[in-house]
């Protein structure tokens, strides 16, 4: 047995959020004891221990990610990002650039288009004289992706018809214009990219995606969006390293069909890898459950909301109408699958929580619904009253990408967003994630806005969005940490720094503070007694 003493620290009390301790003591992969120096077992796992001088710095249990979608957030890595453009004279500079410095890549893929600096806009004709090679332009929501011609013709869009729940963008006379949006980018453009894409690259952008997160302080992940490419790929990477080095929880995507035997199928394919890999067999690598896309986003204006989006006179329904979603969290609950629901708008939001009343002993399943960005007041209650999970991403808050929301929303609805501070007032567990690589991976960003619901983007930038609904930075570390590993089934075993917890910590240089936190860093980062990051070494 190896045990290591971590001594001079200040660790955060378990079960006590924002009390601080001195010592740590692991024993192999798992934590012995926390308390102070003169503690008995402390100075008995001293005698032959190792030590370990903290140098005052504050240990946090490891962070996990409630939310992301790790092979795309390793493939973007690669691709150029255009979220600092501020029209369309930017991005076209930008993919001019990228072009002539990458005259090899097949393809030009891009990220973080905010759709608001283009007004919406996104016609083929706008990029084709940049480049012969195909363009791809991905929003920064994932829910749609800008098309040059080039990329047009590969994906075949003009023999496709738009899938249910997507929308391929087209010209009066039928020809595609240069956006798809919702389903149409899950079901066209992302399984075609994915085809042309090798497997050694899929992994490789698994193996960056984890290395990143470790520098950031995770210790854990839950991938929102699985299937048959990301999970063959994550069993590769799993079997080249033996085991992984961080652990992995994940929902099996399941598309909305107006087909009740395609949704059937999604739900049975979960089940079956879940025979195999649960949370009770594989706890570190395993499927949870199932991931339900309702509707899709405000600045795509395909949130569904209970009233039109500012100039606009019809509604947007979700995705999913409510027989088929009630049916579908029936029979995924009947299977003992967990089911997350993606729910932007206060329409949809109301839509999933109807349907998740309908279950019988509802908090012990622990579905969660994602996002929640605009909700009613009533709905904030009821998340608590159902023991229904909110699960979020304060990084999407960020004023520095909230300037459209006023003219889509109105300034009423706007004062209703991200409420996460009612969502806690009503008794609702809170489980944080960055949903990357839609926005920023790091988590101490995450919690800047969380805590002061000010940029963490424009630190400059002095607006505020809703600051009543600002959450305490303890409530926010426990959401990052604990409340993650409860909305993944792992609490019995990690997400806090108690006595037999899986070793998983962050060691911090920071100022317990909200206002400090974009200047904390990341010094270390252990899984299961082992350092897998280390500041002054780089990646271990």
């Amino acid at each position: 047995m190896v045990t290591t003493v971590f001594t001079n620290g200040r660790i955060l009390c378990p079960g006590l959020w924002g009390t601080f301790v001195s010592t740590l003591v692991i024993e192999d992969d798992h934590i012995a004891h926390v308390g102070w120096d003169n503690d008995k077992s402390v100075i008995q796992a001293k005698a032959t221990a190792s030590t370990v001088d903290l140098k005052n710095r504050i240990v946090l249990p490891g962070f996990i990610d409630g939310h992301v979608h790790i092979l795309n957030f390793g493939m973007s890595l690669q691709k150029l990002d255009l979220l600092s453009c501020k029209n369309l004279a930017d991005i076209r500079n930008s993919i001019t650039s990228y072009a002539a410095t990458h005259p090899s890549d097949p393809r030009i893929l891009c990220r973080g288009w905010v759709q608001s600096v283009t007004d919406g806009n996104a016609l083929a004709t706008v990029l084709d004289d940049l480049d012969p090679r195909p363009i791809y332009i991905e929003a920064l929501d994932l829910h749609s992706t800008w098309c040059n011609s080039a990329a047009l013709q590969e994906l075949e869009a003009d023999s496709k018809p738009d899938p249910p729940g997507g929308k391929i963008h087209r010209y009066h006379n039928g020809i595609p214009s240069g956006l798809l949006e919702e389903a149409a980018q899950f079901d066209i453009v992302w399984p075609f990219l994915d085809r042309v894409t090798s497997m050694e690259k899929k992994v490789a952008a698994i193996d960056a995606a984890i290395r990143a997160h470790q520098r950031a302080g995770y210790t854990g992940l839950v991938d929102m969006a699985m299937g048959e490419s990301e999970w063959e790929a994550l069993n590769i990477y799993r079997s080249q390293r033996g085991k992984l080095p961080t652990h992995v929880a994940a929902h099996w995507l399941v598309p909305y069909s107006k087909c009740d035997a395609d949704i059937c199928r999604h739900i049975d394919r979960a089940i079956e890898i879940q025979q195999t890999f649960n949370r009770n067999t594989s706890p570190e690598f395993c499927i949870n459950g199932i991931k339900l896309l309702c509707d899709g986003t405000v600045d795509g204006c395909t949130a569904g909301l209970h009233q039109p989006y500012g100039g606009l006179s019809n509604l947007v329904d979700p995705i999913w109408p409510a027989d088929a979603l009630a049916a579908a969290i029936r029979r995924a609950t009947d299977a003992g699958l967990q089911c997350a629901i993606h729910a932007i708008g206060d329409r949809t939001v109301q839509q999933a929580i109807d349907c998740l009343s309908q279950i019988k002993d509802l908090p012990s399943c622990r579905h969660r619904i994602e996002h929640l960005e605009i909700t009613t007041p009533e709905d904030a209650r009821r998340l608590g009253q159902l023991g229904i999970v909110a699960s979020i991403q304060p990084v999407h808050l960020d004023p520095a990408t909230f300037g459209a929301w006023p003219e889509m929303l109105g300034i009423q609805r706007c004062k209703r967003a991200f409420a996460y501070q009612e969502f806690v007032d009503g008794g609702a567990h809170l489980a944080f994630g960055t949903d990357a690589p839609t926005a920023e991976h790091q988590a101490l960003p995450n919690l800047y806005v969380a805590t002061t619901r000010r940029s963490a983007i424009h630190p400059t930038l002095q607006d505020t969005i809703n600051p009543e609904f600002a959450v305490s930075l303890a409530t926010a570390v426990s959401a990052a940490t604990a409340g993650a590993a409860y909305a993944s089934f792992s609490d019995s075993w990690t997400g806090s720094l108690r006595s037999g917890l899986s070793a998983n910590f962050v060691v911090l240089d920071m100022v317990w503070a909200p206002e400090s936190l974009l200047e904390a860093r990341v010094c270390q980062t252990w899984y299961k007694g082992k350092k897998v990051f280390d500041e002054e070494a780089g990646d271990l």
